[in-house]
């Protein structure tokens, strides 16, 4: 597939940036552990706060915000302060034919966004590789928080979150006719202190015979394991919830399509949530406010055992 050859169009790429992340962290633990050694402790909590909170908005966010949460994150992943309420731990999904995780192939060429640059974003709205066309649609602010179910709800920080979905028509950039040349929906982030990342993107589709949905990787390794889905720690799809889905379909023209999908479909007959707990499905489901005119914005947490 031709997209595959654009990675020369870009900077030296992401495992460049990997390195150069890598160094700063290796110079960072240095100054903080001499600050440590001179009884300087709170001084330390603070910057490290401040150094990791930068995708922990709910606010809509620009490719900087990519670049400061990209220079806080770390090769591997960590547990800090636990979170109110209880979790579940989320179920593993199919990654879909559509993952463009290094998985399958599309156009009889293998394709893996993960080792392109740029791919480390926070707003996913445009293509990234050989293209800068933007997706149209509802916007769509999402907050993900990923938390360790083996430990009290603590917060995961440091681990990498590749999220994917559909367009407004229901296509998959990369694969499907006509978006073939596009990258677009599709991107990383890392986690902060908060075990947070917060991404910007549009409403999905719902096709024939899915849910609406959004699928997303977890990789608590971080940035460095995140080279292909054969190593994420987890594979899932979040379940987009049904008012939000009858606003949308029915206040936007460019959702038109769905509405008869979705009318056809139900959460007890999607092959991929249907054998799903409550529980697991309240998770799975984002909690959203917002409108059509002014875009929805909310939050979902992740759940693992770590």
């Amino acid at each position: 597939m031709s997209h595959d050859h654009h990675d020369e169009d870009h900077d030296r790429g992401l495992f460049h940036d990997l390195e150069t992340i890598n160094q700063r962290v290796v110079a960072r633990r240095r100054a903080l552990a001499f600050l440590a050694s001179a009884g300087t402790a709170g001084f330390v909590a603070a910057c490290g706060d401040g150094g990791s909170s930068s995708s922990g908005g709910t606010s809509s966010s620009s490719s900087s915000t990519s670049s400061s949460s990209t220079s806080s994150s770390s090769s591997s992943s960590s547990s800090s302060s636990s979170s109110s309420g209880s979790c579940v731990a989320d179920p593993t999904e199919t990654n879909g034919p559509y993952p463009a995780d290094g998985t399958n192939t599309s156009s009889g060429a293998t394709s893996n966004v993960l080792t392109t640059s740029g791919v480390v974003r926070s707003d996913i709205r445009s293509s990234f590789i050989s293209s800068t066309t933007t997706a149209v649609g509802v916007l769509l602010t999402l907050k993900l928080k990923l938390v360790n179910t083996n430990a009290s709800c603590a917060a995961i920080s440091g681990a990498a979150i590749y999220i994917w979905h559909c367009d407004a028509y229901g296509r998959y950039s990369l694969y499907s006719s006509g978006v073939t040349t596009e990258s677009y929906l599709r991107g990383v982030q890392v986690t902060d202190s908060n075990g947070e990342v917060t991404f910007t993107t549009i409403y999905p589709a719902c096709y024939s015979g899915r849910w609406p949905h959004i699928h997303f990787e977890v990789f608590t390794g971080g940035l460095v394991s995140a080279s292909t889905g054969r190593t994420a720690t987890l594979i899932s799809q979040m379940a987009m919830p049904a008012a939000t889905n009858v606003a949308v379909f029915n206040g936007d023209s460019r959702y038109s399509a769905s509405i008869s999908n979705y009318s056809a479909i139900s959460l007890s007959s999607d092959n991929v949530f249907s054998d799903n707990t409550s529980a697991q499905l309240a998770q799975q489901t984002p909690s959203l406010s917002g409108s059509v005119s002014a875009g929805y914005s909310g939050t979902n947490t992740i759940g693992i055992a770590v």
